[in-house]
């Protein structure tokens, strides 16, 4: 497969990814800029997911409803996202379509209108969005519980930002840091499918190709914190937690055997975490455990959702199975059972042109290559019993632990002591 990727760097810092799959007739392309909400200065917090949005509202010679009809018209979703590290639109088309396609979100992407009126109403939107979330228990938990855990860092941030520093993105400022962010030294166009280098070279040159000023990352490697956090509402049937821990980040060579970890816990229905849970007990709905890398640091996180008086025990039953692989390490079955999932997942993705896509851009992003599937599973492979006994006693430490829960919980009693590994 690697063969068939090719990339393509401009000297202003633009670079270009395709990975041609033979025999399909769709194909993915992807612009994906390698800043988000962690860049941002705390004045302009939520400005990168501000201009995600706005950038729909219209361009030098297409309106909204234009941007609309023809985005309809190409049969493909436009998706558009922010993360605290990266700000990406993708769509998914009919190969034929692909020129259609790059000229519709280049426009959008060089040339928005950033008009003050429609800037007003969509700020409007973006705080509606806020309060939606503010009614999503399991998303404000995520929110306030991200702010507690890493403090005083971005990426402890809401990325939509708040109302106050909403409100202050008028056309100038909105203008000048698009400008100065979102430009193609920060920009990595990935396509997969149907493809061909040469015509995604030629688009992108044509609406790219022009020099950019380069702005460097600004933000630290955050520091953990370790805080219990009891959030009360008593308007909510059930009480949503989680427990999380320091872990490593997407470059850290134990990657590997961190996630390997997280699904042996609670990645799956055979899952640790699963079993006793929900399972043998019955106590919730949904329960699980992953691992969230960042470039520069990472989290291991336990979620649930249970009713109030049932807390202290999945709690319980959690601490249970973090401190029992600290002291006795997983099964050779759990390790192998763990692989094979992860090896299927990775397999899968590869029959998709969006997956393929969206793996482009973060090997770029991320590592600055391509790592090669054989070289992927080759190192899934690798992690031992052992490896995943070492990461866990050095992050599942009592003093690493933090906790969260959102709820009928004004009974609720969680000390450091409950928490111990």
């Amino acid at each position: 497969m690697k063969e068939d990727i090719q990339e393509t760097r401009l000297d202003n810092g633009l670079t270009i990814l395709t990975d041609r799959m033979p025999g399909v007739r769709s194909a993915t392309l992807g612009f994906f800029f390698r800043k988000g909400a962690r860049d941002e200065p705390g004045d302009l917090q939520g400005i990168s997911h501000f201009i995600e949005h706005t950038v729909f509202k219209g361009t030098a010679k297409r309106s909204a409803l234009d941007i609309a009809i023809e985005q309809d018209r190409l049969g493909g979703n436009l998706d558009a996202f922010t993360t605290h590290e990266e700000t990406g639109f993708a769509i998914k088309v009919i190969d034929d379509q692909l020129p259609r396609a790059f000229d519709l979100i280049a426009d959008m992407l060089v040339h928005p209108r950033f008009d003050d009126t429609d800037l007003k109403a969509e700020q409007k939107v973006i705080i509606e969005e806020m309060k939606m979330i503010e009614d999503s228990p399991e998303e404000y938990l995520g929110e306030i519980f991200s702010e507690a855990f890493f403090p005083s860092h971005p990426l402890g941030m809401s990325i939509a930002g708040t109302p106050k520093t909403v409100r202050s993105f008028d056309g100038e400022t909105t203008r000048k840091y698009h400008n100065e962010v979102f430009n193609a030294s920060n920009l990595v166009i990935a396509a997969a499918g149907n493809v061909e280098h040469s015509e995604i070279v030629e688009l992108a040159t044509q609406a790219f190709g022009t020099p950019s000023a380069c702005v460097g990352k600004a933000a630290h490697t955050p520091t953990y914190a370790a805080p219990i956090l009891i959030k009360q509402n008593a308007n909510l049937e059930q009480a949503h937690l989680v427990i999380a821990t320091p872990f490593p980040s997407a470059t850290d060579t134990r990657r590997y055997a961190a996630d390997v970890l997280a699904n042996i816990i609670g990645g799956g229905t055979s899952s640790r975490l699963w079993q006793k849970v929900r399972e043998e007990r019955g106590l919730a709905y949904n329960v699980g455990a992953s691992s969230i890398s960042y470039q520069d640091c990472g989290m291991f996180s336990i979620f649930a959702a249970t009713s109030p008086e049932q807390v202290e025990e999945v709690v319980d039953l959690s601490i249970a199975e973090m401190r029992a692989v600290v002291n006795d390490g997983v099964t050779g079955d759990e390790l192998e059972l763990a692989k094979q999932q992860a090896v299927a997942s990775i397999l899968l993705s590869l029959e998709d042109s969006a997956s393929r896509a969206a793996a482009l851009a973060q090997g770029e992003m991320t590592h600055g290559r391509q790592i090669p599937v054989e070289e992927t599973l080759a190192n899934l492979d690798a992690v031992t019993t052992d490896d995943i006994h070492t990461l866990a006693r050095e992050f599942f430490r009592t003093d690493n632990v933090a906790f969260a829960a959102l709820g009928d919980l004004s009974n609720l009693q969680i000390g450091r002591g409950r928490l111990a590994i």
